[in-house]
């Protein structure tokens, strides 16, 4: 069992394997967008239609927008990715995702009567896989991942309130 948390192994490993995987794709998203030159998000924009539409469809026709929009979408998910696989900034990055999912969601939610030039991945009715990775990213931020595996467990001081240095000056 994982003694701080209270946690079994099983459940440990689970938790680090979702972080992974998001992480990874993440990353994946980022590298993608990165490296195919064609890569917009105007259409994606232009195509808004829920809260916030009328703004976001006003920053697709603005060409400096689009780009200062790419270059930020872009290597948000590259790095939002690399923290969380590596966990490094687990914590920070995974509410970075959260709100950049948030936004996805906004721009092109799965309702009924909204249809998009970007093929869906299968027929949705409010919940699409953007927001299962949200509700993902919720869990792990519920629980302090941080303290089981990667970078932050190496910076305890500044990660865990709850640090305290034992007594040969040392920390736990």
């Amino acid at each position: 069992m994982s003694k701080s948390l209270g946690l079994t192994k099983g459940q440990s490993t689970a938790l680090v394997a979702l972080q992974m995987l998001i992480g990874w794709h993440f990353f994946y998203e980022g590298l993608a967008k990165l490296v195919n030159p064609y890569w917009t998000s105007a259409l994606y924009l232009s195509e808004a239609e829920w809260w916030l539409g009328g703004f976001l469809r006003d920053l697709a026709a603005n060409p400096t927008a689009i780009v200062v929009i790419d270059f930020l979408n872009v290597w948000g998910l590259t790095l939002i990715g690399l923290a969380l696989m590596l966990g490094l900034l687990a914590r920070p990055a995974i509410i970075a995702g959260m709100i950049l999912l948030a936004l996805y969601y906004i721009a092109a939610p799965p309702f009924a009567g909204y249809s998009y030039a970007m093929p869906a991945e299968g027929s949705y009715l409010v919940v699409n896989k953007v927001m299962i990775e949200f509700v993902a990213l919720a869990v792990l931020l519920a629980f302090p991942t941080n303290r089981l595996f990667g970078f932050d467990r190496l910076i305890p001081w500044k990660f865990n309130p709850d640090h305290k240095p034992n007594s040969g000056g040392t920390t736990q």
